[in-house]
């Protein structure tokens, strides 16, 4: 099957579930897999808004609250919203890889193996009682002697996440709390995540999935390989992944999505969705901080901040002007 860019754009709206859903905040994550998750509320955002109507960023964190949801750093050293299997299944295969490529950190910042031993057998202790806050953790070593400034800290929580000791859940206040992850069979078939991966968010190329999952091109096509109804199609020319046999959609109209969300950082070709001059307005500078965007069937056009347009980029007719000013009045999730 021949698809053109927007065809295929059209077809990623549809599958990214950006126009809502019929489904919990949990049902969203357990769907997509993992959302990025670096920046809390963007996160809560890009969940409410792929969920069933009248969904709120309360519902979200209930959700983390009962356990359906959880957020770790399960790939790329990047923090995501996923499941409890889902994390478990996905660091089966990055955990080592991820815990090897940052061993000349660990080094650099002092935390050599006894200090490891002592913060995890601390942290284990303490979990056992109850949850903890970043700040509370913090405390906690500080009170042994194991040092947590300059970014030690928070390399300390990141390496035992990744050794799949704890991860973060529940809610106080403001504040997601460390909680003990539960011994768990692991399933270890690679083929499910990229499912979901591919379910939602195709089409997409191979490399993307590479990317997103940090895992040897190698291992990931032959995880494809077993997905039944994994298809192969041409999006200008070029081979992607969707999962079924697609049906191209109207065209979207004006969404607002929040920072940091899939519909951007999702792959590691961005072409398709914003123009060079669209991504520096998202990402300035490259700074690592991804504004919350403003699309026109799918197109990066603008961001936008606290209900107001904050850039347009190329050219918007009025009419375009007058749905983006309809679309940040009627913006739920502040």
């Amino acid at each position: 099957m021949e698809l053109t860019g927007v065809e295929a754009r059209r077809l990623r709206f549809a599958a990214h579930l950006l126009g809502g859903s019929d489904l919990t905040p949990a049902e969203v994550v357990a769907r997509g897999v993992a959302f990025q998750g670096q920046d809390l509320p963007a996160v809560l955002r890009a969940i409410a808004i792929r969920s069933r109507p009248g969904t709120t960023l309360d519902d979200v964190r209930a959700a983390f609250d009962r356990g359906e949801i959880v957020r770790s750093w399960p790939m790329r050293g990047t923090l995501f919203a996923t499941t409890p299997a889902h994390l478990a299944t996905i660091l089966h295969h990055t955990a080592e890889r991820m815990l090897r490529s940052t061993a000349r950190r660990r080094e650099q910042l002092g935390l050599d193996d006894a200090t490891l031993d002592r913060a995890r057998r601390l942290l284990t202790e303490a979990l056992r009682d109850r949850a903890l806050t970043r700040a509370e953790t913090l405390a906690l070593w500080q009170a042994h002697d194991i040092p947590t400034d300059a970014g030690r800290g928070y390399h300390l929580i990141f390496h035992l996440a990744e050794e799949g000791l704890m991860h973060w859940g529940p809610f106080a206040g403001a504040q997601q709390q460390l909680v003990p992850t539960p011994p768990r069979e692991a399933p270890t078939d690679l083929a499910p995540i990229i499912r979901g991966y591919v379910l939602a968010r195709g089409p997409l190329s191979p490399d993307d999935a590479a990317w997103w999952l940090k895992l040897p091109k190698t291992a990931v096509r032959a995880a494809a390989a077993r997905i039944d109804d994994l298809r192969v199609v041409a999006v200008d020319g070029r081979p992607a992944w969707v999962i079924g046999e697609p049906e191209v959609p109207a065209a979207s109209g004006v969404t607002l999505i929040p920072g940091f969300d899939e519909w951007i950082l999702g792959y590691a070709d961005r072409s398709l969705v914003a123009s060079p001059e669209a991504l520096e307005a998202i990402l300035p500078g490259g700074n690592g901080v991804f504004r919350p965007s403003v699309l026109v069937d799918g197109v990066a056009v603008g961001t936008w901040r606290g209900g107001e347009l904050t850039a347009l980029v190329g050219r918007t007719n009025a009419a375009t002007r007058t749905a983006v000013g309809r679309a940040l009045s009627a913006w739920p999730h502040d």
